[in-house]
């Protein structure tokens, strides 16, 4: 199974839990999917399968390029994007998503309401804090899913810094939180990580606020304390990616419906 099908597995075992249904809708942005096409796309223009369902009309996707073919049952023109420049592209359109149909046990209909939810969702930015941090200490009182969540979002986020520290956070106008370090984040890349930590919380069904983002060197001295007091994530390596096999599969090129 998929981590979407386990994802999916889990919101279907328990349907008035709203934080299973967060981790279901974090997977299907987080995971590179394949749209199936009605042609073959000309330079970045792409033209979806449109299909009409319950008198809404859906793109079929699927989260795995041999359940595109069983469902078609030939090999057919398709774009690879992930789940969340998928909703940016088809948002506002009236489109929804047909994931997995006939060949998964995750497969669902995703409404054009649930897609403009995801892509708002995806959108928000964190605010910049103004208090200045005045101690930091070992992490207390996360809840483990909020853990699990930065664990597995900068899991994703290879090569954008060397590691980050979870810590409790106490400010000089006496409020107290958390902070996750990043140390020696590539220049640039400030932004997608502060927003990968809000993802983190925000699919875990954390309030915002819980947790404030900072940047550090190795050399300072905040780094050798967070190193002794908070809890360490290890981002991976950057590994050079394959050539583009099919549209859509170049992260700095996506395509655009047409």
């Amino acid at each position: 199974m998929t981590d979407l099908d386990l994802a999916h597995a889990a919101m279907d075992a328990a349907p008035d839990d709203d934080t299973k249904r967060l981790q279901f809708f974090e997977r299907l942005a987080d995971t590179e999917l394949f749209m199936l096409l009605g042609a073959e796309a000309e330079g970045d223009q792409v033209t979806p399968e449109l299909f009409d369902i319950e008198d809404q009309k859906y793109v079929l996707i699927f989260d795995r390029e041999d359940r595109l073919t069983q469902f078609v049952g030939r090999e057919a023109p398709y774009a690879g994007l992930s789940g969340r420049v998928l909703c940016d592209m088809v948002d506002g359109q009236g489109i929804g998503f047909a994931l997995n149909l006939e060949v998964a046990p995750s497969a669902m209909l995703i409404p054009s309401e649930a897609v403009t939810w995801l892509n708002s969702t995806l959108g928000n930015t964190p605010e910049e804090a103004q208090a200045r941090l005045t101690e930091v200490s070992a992490p207390r009182g996360l809840p483990e899913v909020v853990v699990t969540g930065l664990d597995r979002k900068l899991a994703i986020a290879a090569g954008l810094a060397q590691t980050a520290y979870l810590a409790a956070a106490t400010y000089d106008d006496g409020g107290q939180g958390h902070v996750l370090a990043f140390i020696d984040a590539v220049p640039g890349a400030q932004d997608a990580l502060a927003k990968a930590a809000g993802e983190a919380l925000t699919f875990s069904g954390i309030e915002a606020g819980t947790m404030d983002v900072l940047f550090a060197r190795a050399e300072d001295p905040l780094t050798a304390h967070l190193a002794r007091v908070g809890l360490r994530f290890d981002l991976p390596a950057l590994h050079e990616p394959q050539a583009p096999t099919a549209p859509g599969m170049d992260p700095e090129k996506p395509p655009r419906l047409r």
